[in-house]
């Protein structure tokens, strides 16, 4: 640089030369004297003064030009060129199916042979991407890279022309090895699973008689001692406090531990997903096809919410309860849950005061407002009052979970016809019918305007565009422009199969009490057949199938996805935690006897501390993450309290 620098300064001191007039031959030479005499003046002047200044400018512009200022999930990449000519340097996410590439930026032409053109860019690092370049201003490909790069990594793009032809060589070669952001997660498994295992092994030591009986002799000296010396009169013996390890005594009507406590592992992990999940891609929700760990918890807690229903009616119903007054006091609590969820936990709070003019109506408690109304108006359509244990023996039994409950099923199904006639047959202006895409630059940029197909249609049409969710999270790959609410109101019928389905469950448990082996084959059986269907859905693809997951759309493969894994999971805790009690429960056992409270305080406290405070480093997972789970033990701890206080919020 310093000497192409040099080589321009003389191109310019020759024009300068070259335009003086002519003078006589003595009057030349004096002149050419002092010129030079002045000129090398001049040069020491510059290179003593001036010299020092341009090596701090050059080294400062070093600096800058091999550390560039990178946030989390970003890693900095140099593209080289040494072509004659400039080029396009653009992306595409391979999460992003059949997705416009965005582009990066443009890399000048080279400077000359060995002396490549460099341009720094921040490119994401969460998922793998496609570097395509392009030359300019002929968009011609000349290579295409796939890479994923490493947080906080350098890397290098040369693009060289090879030597035996007109051909394009593009390599990326990595400068400066990337952090691993995992180790954090790494480390707080092991602190929880060490924690598990002191526990365990404290609830194993306690559980023998010698320890428990020396604790007591302890206990009972210590109480003598005490009532002696403070003359209170003659010792007596107080039962010592245990009720915090020993087990409650037997009563008649036994709870299901596992059912809060699959409740509470739904609802930990939404707490935690909720709060930022250390700002990990997977702990958030899927841009659109797909799942991750955010994708399962909701779906979950409405399967298990309509367990409980099937459990809650049959005891009201046996102790005398008439289903008038369940079906007033099913609505009262639908509808308490919809007002907490428009005015409470709104997120429109984040933008100030609650307008009309830009109130979202839909979200998560409206969504299980409207889910557990509806199941419970069908299993007071069909429930009853008096169980008898099924028999396993008739040839029809397979089918017994179906045909007791006929109508209720034939409602669902009905719903489920109704959902796929609108999904596929309702014309969407500019739209193509049955358009499933989440719009933007997904499918070529053919749609841009047509987010969700029908589903975000109707949300538009039916609530309008401001009280729908602004900031879906298909904007993060697909660049979508239009607000797309995921609790929107065509995707409230499959969270009824889904509420359905975990009621199904519940009737199970109740037919089948006295046999614990046909409850687990039964669940087992259901999650093989909704497996099958959502094989058959998505033909084992994200993308690629008739209907694929998708939690946005809260498609009908997704539904029957994740009710696979409820019943399958289901069954696993009902295994250890109420036919073996290999477990208890605790600590998700908890949270999940008190998961409305926990849900609602997680969202209006979480600005609050010990839930949150201001980070050191706000680029850092691993600050996240602590903050996250920090905040997500707390409610734990808060929800143990209030079990002990025997304090339940229930509506």
């Amino acid at each position: 640089m310093a000497k192409r620098k040099l080589k321009k300064n003389n191109t310019c001191h020759s024009y300068s030369v070259a335009s003086v007039k002519p003078k006589s031959q003595k009057e030349m030479a004096q002149t050419e004297k002092s010129a030079t005499f002045a000129l090398a003046a001049v040069a020491l002047v510059v290179a003593v003064c001036v010299a020092p200044l341009a090596a701090e400018i050059s080294s400062s512009d070093i600096h800058h030009h091999k550390h560039l200022s990178l946030k989390m999930d970003e890693a900095q990449l140099t593209v080289n060129n040494e072509l004659s000519y400039e080029v396009q340097v653009s992306w595409m996410s391979q999460r992003c199916y059949q997705c416009l590439y965005q582009q990066l930026g443009v890399v000048p032409a080279g400077l000359e042979p060995g002396h490549p053109s460099s341009v720094n860019f921040v490119v994401s690092t969460q998922h793998e991407i496609t570097l395509q370049i392009n030359s300019t201003p002929i968009e011609l490909e000349l290579c295409k890279i796939p890479f994923h790069f490493g947080e906080h990594g350098n890397y290098s793009l040369w693009v060289k022309t090879l030597n035996a032809s007109f051909g394009v060589n593009c390599s990326v070669v990595t400068d400066k090895d990337p952090v691993n952001s995992y180790i954090p997660i790494l480390v707080a498994f092991l602190i929880y699973a060490l924690l598990a295992l002191v526990f365990a092994i404290g609830k194993k030591v306690w559980g023998l008689d010698a320890v428990r009986g020396l604790v007591l002799r302890l206990g009972s000296s210590m109480e003598t001692e005490r009532l002696i010396n403070s003359e209170l009169g003659p010792t007596r013996v107080v039962p010592p406090v245990t009720d915090n390890i020993l087990p409650p005594p037997l009563t008649s009507s036994k709870r299901l531990r596992s059912l809060d406590t699959f409740r509470g592992i739904s609802l930990v992990i939404m707490v935690f997903v909720n709060y930022g999940g250390g700002r990990y891609w997977f702990f958030r929700h899927e841009s659109w096809n797909g799942l991750t760990v955010a994708d399962l918890v909701f779906p979950w807690f409405v399967f298990i919410m309509g367990t409980s229903i099937a459990l809650s009616i049959n005891a009201l119903l046996r102790a005398g309860a008439t289903r008038c007054s369940l079906l007033r006091k099913a609505v009262w609590r639908s509808l308490q849950l919809f007002i907490i969820g428009v005015l409470v936990i709104n997120p429109n709070y984040c933008q100030g005061a609650l307008a009309w003019e830009n109130l979202r109506i839909p979200g998560v408690l409206q969504r299980l407002a409207w889910s557990y109304l509806v199941v419970a108006c069908l299993d007071l359509l069909v429930a009853r009052g008096q169980l008898d244990v099924l028999t396993v023996d008739a040839w029809w039994s397979p089918a017994i979970d179906f045909l007791l409950y006929w109508p209720a099923w034939l409602c669902v199904i009905l719903l489920e016809v109704l959902w796929l006639f609108l999904t596929f047959q309702l014309p969407v202006p500019d739209c193509p019918a049955g358009y499933l895409g989440p719009g933007g630059i997904g499918d070529m940029g053919l749609y841009v305007n047509c987010t969700g197909g029908a589903a975000g249609f109707i949300d538009r049409l039916l609530l309008g565009e401001k009280h729908m969710y602004q900031n879906p999270s298909s904007r993060v790959i697909y660049a979508t422009r239009i607000p797309y609410d995921p609790e929107g109101v065509l995707g409230s019928i499959n969270s009824i199969l889904m509420a359905f389905l975990g009621l199904q469950a519940g009737k199970i448990i109740l037919h089948y009490r006295e046999r614990p082996k046909s409850i687990m084959s039964r669940f087992l059986i259901w999650g093989l057949l909704l497996g099958v269907v959502s094989a058959f859905l998505t033909k084992c693809s994200t993308d690629q199938g008739f209907i694929p997951v998708n939690k946005n759309l809260w498609s009908l493969s997704y539904v029957t996805t994740l009710a696979c894994f409820a019943f399958v999971l289901l069954m696993l805790i009902y295994y250890i935690v109420d036919v073996n009690k290999w477990w208890s429960g605790a600590p998700f056992y908890y949270p999940g006897m008190n998961s409305i409270l926990v849900y609602v305080g997680h969202e209006v406290f979480e600005d609050y501390f010990p839930f949150c405070w201001q980070m050191s480093n706000s680029q850092s997972h691993a600050e996240h993450l602590i903050q996250n789970l920090v905040a997500t033990s707390c409610w734990v701890i808060i929800s143990y309290l209030l079990y002990k206080k025997k304090i339940f919020w229930k509506i």
